[in-house]
């Protein structure tokens, strides 16, 4: 497949959750608009997709969806120094031009309901994407993955749908028992844990979305389609030993937004 073929993926992201988990930091904004360092997660996601130059985004909206609208439409001014004059015709102008921002990223934004569920959100954006599959992911998840590789599994195993399969950080202390209940290795919060969840970073087939995503129901992904295309043999984990972290708590804040200003994040681009 040619490179320029395997690029024509548009990604949808996520972006009508209201963060309640996340107290004063989302109260009056939505999830993905919650800063890391100084840009918002959502940025986070997109740069790291265009790293690998999928650049057509689909934003899912929903909750405070003009605050995200907002955002792309004057990003050059809010992430940067800018001067202009008021009054009519008047027209302000970024001063820091060696920072493009967003550009040239495509960027979609579409309201999806105000508080759809999320397998909802993607039927109702699924027609302004383009190319054969579609690529989503959720607006609070940031990752390492290598999105070529994710996507040529995917094209590879010929079934409908990719998930991410990844080790989520270590939230509580872990015991491995013997078979009487005895304790052979305790491990306080480690660094991951053995199991496996869904971390997003996700690939359908257009026909997995025509089949397997109601439009008269209003259901998440994974109590609807992702059980269903499970159930039926049409979903595959890609698996990914790499950095991952949902941004689920301030606590979750709080780490990711650490690693970002020590120069520390695995999802840093440049």
């Amino acid at each position: 497949m040619k490179v320029n073929e395997m690029k024509n993926v548009s990604t949808v992201i996520l972006c009508g959750g209201r963060g309640t988990r996340m107290r004063e930091l989302a109260r009056t904004i939505p999830k993905p608009m919650v800063p890391i360092g100084d840009r918002p997660f959502l940025w986070h996601i997109m740069e790291w997709y265009a790293r690998f130059d999928y650049t057509d985004f689909v934003l899912a909206l929903g909750w405070r969806g003009e605050a995200i609208k907002s955002f792309v439409l004057h990003h050059r001014l809010l992430l940067g120094d800018f001067a202009g004059e008021t009054g009519t015709g008047g027209e302000f102008a970024p001063l820091n031009s060696a920072d493009p921002a967003l550009e040239p990223w495509r960027i979609s934004c579409i309201d999806t309901g105000r508080d759809s569920k999320t397998a909802t959100r993607v039927k109702r954006v699924a027609d302004r994407t383009s190319g054969d599959q579609i690529m989503v992911t959720y607006g609070d998840g940031l990752s390492d993955i290598d999105i070529d590789s994710l996507l040529r599994f995917h094209r590879d195993h010929g079934r409908l749908a990719t998930i991410s399969a990844v080790r989520p950080p270590g939230q509580y202390g872990e015991v491995s028992l013997s078979r009487d209940g005895r304790v052979e290795v305790f491990r306080e919060k480690p660094a991951v844990t053995d199991r496996r969840v869904n971390g997003g970073f996700m690939v359908f087939e257009r026909e997995a979305i025509d089949r397997y995503f109601p439009e008269d129901r209003d259901v998440m992904l994974e109590e609807g389609p992702l059980n269903a295309l499970a159930r039926d043999g049409e979903l595959m984990g890609y698996q990914h030993d790499g950095f991952w972290r949902a941004m689920d708590d301030p606590n979750d804040h709080a780490v990711l937004d650490q690693m970002w200003n020590a120069d520390k994040a695995p999802w840093r681009v440049g």
